[in-house]
């Protein structure tokens, strides 16, 4: 039977969303990072780090190469890949970097702005599969086995006080919290309410269907998200594109709407072929379409027929 260190294909377990903190006994809160989950697998001779699509990320952040000797066992951790610039998290940056080709560009950004991965989880070692013990056990694995530096380091947590640590993610700009159940096993590729994303703004992934030229070189995107397998029209994002982003990627221009139909106030739009995501960050409302929507980032983790609509008002499907 093939070990699952070396089958290299793990799906990690996924994180439903709320909109209010809220405090408890039996969970665990840690800080909300802004950048690509990951899988990291370490053992004695190398690291080998991918996204959730199974995307090898070591070449576009080849200063991680060494993390391996970092940890004391063969392990799998689950975390968060990163960037800091100026100070603060910047989802843009590690975005850009995954989908650079050229090694002298990469090795340019990383000398400037290095990658750094968090591990939130631990779910092997050393030949045994860990996700069936409790994530607080785990958690205590997990701060064993890693000796950390610049490069890799483990997520902290508190406990009981979710509001606090919210209303202090709030107060500096990051982009919320997780909650997570003191005894909760570890799924793959499952969302469970056992993990639970507190955030201060909500965002969405979404499909560009097209865009509108607007002055100064600037865009407005046409976004859609799936329901089943219709893609339904859910507006537009502006603030943060710019026809110089888009036209870093591969796009195909079709002379139709991807919609069936030309949404009203897009009668000037290009349509494209939709296979770009990319995620819209907006107040949280109750209504269908965005508020005050911020554009994030093109990223390349997920595929269109996961950008799927919300059909609930305290959970939302990602």
């Amino acid at each position: 039977m093939m070990d699952i260190f070396d089958e290299k294909s793990i799906k990690p377990m996924l994180i439903s969303e709320m909109k209010e903190a809220f405090d408890s006994p039996d969970y665990i809160y840690e800080i909300k990072l802004d950048g690509i989950r990951c899988i990291a697998y370490l053992d004695k001779s190398c690291t080998d780090i991918r996204n959730k699509r199974d995307k090898k990320m070591l070449p576009h952040v080849p200063e991680l190469s060494q993390i391996h000797k970092q940890v004391k066992e063969k392990c799998i951790l689950d975390g968060e890949l990163f960037v800091m610039k100026n100070g603060a998290i910047d989802f843009y940056e590690i975005q850009r970097r995954a989908l650079m080709s050229d090694t002298f560009k990469i090795k340019l950004a990383a000398d400037k702005y290095p990658a750094c991965f968090v591990a939130y989880d631990i779910i092997y070692k050393n030949g045994n599969m860990l996700t069936n013990l409790p994530l607080i056990e785990r958690k205590k694995l997990l701060a064993e086995i890693i000796n950390e530096n610049s490069f890799i380091s483990v997520s902290r947590y508190i406990d009981k006080y979710g509001i606090k640590l919210f209303e202090l993610a709030k107060e500096q700009g990051l982009e919320g919290i997780v909650a997570k159940k003191k005894d909760s096993k570890y799924y793959f590729d499952k969302r469970t309410k056992d993990w639970i994303k507190c955030k201060v703004m909500a965002d969405d992934d979404c499909v560009i269907c097209g865009y509108i030229k607007k002055d100064n070189n600037m865009v407005s995107l046409v976004l859609g998200q799936y329901d089943e397998d219709s893609l339904i029209y859910r507006g537009h994002v502006t603030l943060g594109v710019s026809l110089r982003i888009l036209n870093q990627y591969k796009y195909k221009i079709i002379d139709y709407s991807p919609f069936g139909y030309v949404p009203e106030g897009n009668e000037n739009a290009i349509w494209i072929e939709p296979g770009l995501v990319c995620t819209v960050e907006s107040m949280p409302t109750e209504k269908d379409s965005f508020r005050q929507p911020v554009f994030k980032g093109i990223r390349d983790d997920k595929v269109p027929k996961e950008c799927t609509i919300n059909k609930t008002k305290n959970i939302i499907t990602k």
